[in-house]
């Protein structure tokens, strides 16, 4: 319990510190870029805190924005919907900027985000997938997230048992990849395995009350396929609530110093989380950057999967990280 109040409280922090940087404009006369000697505009937007990767995610990305405040200047916004992000949008347009990475979690951001583009600026696209041509995307392996832990969960079971896979349909592209990867691997290396698909979301408390709830359903799972480290967290502690022994593996995603913590404490249980970093959007800060910089970038930068667990799980923990 000490654990997961521990969590609430840096996560109140966490927003404490987003909301003081809702609308940020760090600017200089003195700057250096571009051949007029002026700073390039730089507007980011992001979703508002719902959950502690997504609070980590506005956090790098104004971190990587100071860290290149000799080169642009900045304004983040944080918005809680598609409505107010596209608000958010506009205000960049009118304070001219020329480039916005963009987070858009919400269906309905394609025509303001078209509308942009016809008016000259680009968009970087951090994590979503977004039907608009000619966005630049920077993102993990989505894909790949659901191959590894597909891979992870037959070395350590084998190719037969129960596992209960815990999708988020909420979470769009994100849920249907990091399913697809885990449903068609299965499909390929484990075609025996009963698998038994349930909805869940992105928190740890959903992660509790959902799985709470498929144990009394289950009398035998072998292992967990989870999306998030979040929601695995809440998955953990129903599964000790409820005295279950017969769970051997339990997966997530993200890169949460709290669950990575975790691993070592529970023998019983392999804990493992395919890496999704949020520090992967200074990566879409760098690429807006670069463009505005005139050199060539990838119109997709998508990032490897590592796998983390309680025998790396050291060479990932990090005192300073938000999340």
């Amino acid at each position: 319990m000490k654990k997961f109040m521990g969590l609430f409280v840096l996560l109140v922090l966490v927003m404490a510190v987003v909301a003081a940087c809702g609308s940020t404009n760090t600017s200089s006369d003195d700057g250096d870029s571009g051949e007029s000697g002026k700073k390039y505009k730089v507007g980011i937007l992001a979703p508002a805190v719902t959950h502690g990767w997504v609070a980590a995610v506005a956090y790098h990305a104004e971190a990587r924005a100071k860290e290149l405040s000799d080169k642009i200047e900045y304004q983040i916004h944080t918005s809680s919907n598609a409505s107010e992000m596209t608000s958010q949008l506009d205000d960049l347009k009118t304070w001219g900027a020329e480039v916005i990475v963009a987070f858009p979690q919400w269906e309905g951001m394609e025509i303001p985000i078209q509308q942009a583009m016809d008016e000259g600026i680009e968009i970087v696209n951090f994590d979503i997938v977004i039907d608009v041509d000619g966005v630049y995307r920077v993102a993990g392996d989505n894909y790949d997230m659901g191959v590894q832990g597909a891979n992870y969960i037959t070395e350590k079971i084998g190719t037969e048992g129960n596992v209960v896979v815990l999708e988020v349909p909420s979470a769009g592209s994100v849920s249907e990849l990091r399913t697809a990867g885990f449903m068609d691997t299965i499909a390929e290396i484990a075609p025996d395995m009963k698998i038994h698909t349930y909805a869940t979301k992105f928190t740890r408390e959903d992660g509790l009350a959902d799985f709470a709830d498929i144990l009394t359903s289950l009398d035998q799972i072998d292992a967990v396929y989870s999306l998030d480290d979040e929601t695995s967290i809440g998955v953990l502690q129903a599964i000790d609530e409820a005295g279950r022994d017969d769970i051997k593996v339990v997966t997530g995603g993200g890169g949460m110093q709290e669950y990575f913590k975790m691993m070592p404490e529970n023998e019983e249980i392999w804990i493992q989380s395919a890496l999704y970093s949020p520090a992967m959007v200074k990566d879409a800060v760098d690429t807006a950057v670069k463009i505005l910089d005139g050199e060539e970038v990838d119109a997709e930068i998508i990032i490897p999967t590592t796998v983390v667990d309680r025998e790396n799980h050291e060479e990932f923990l990090d005192s300073g990280s938000p999340y």
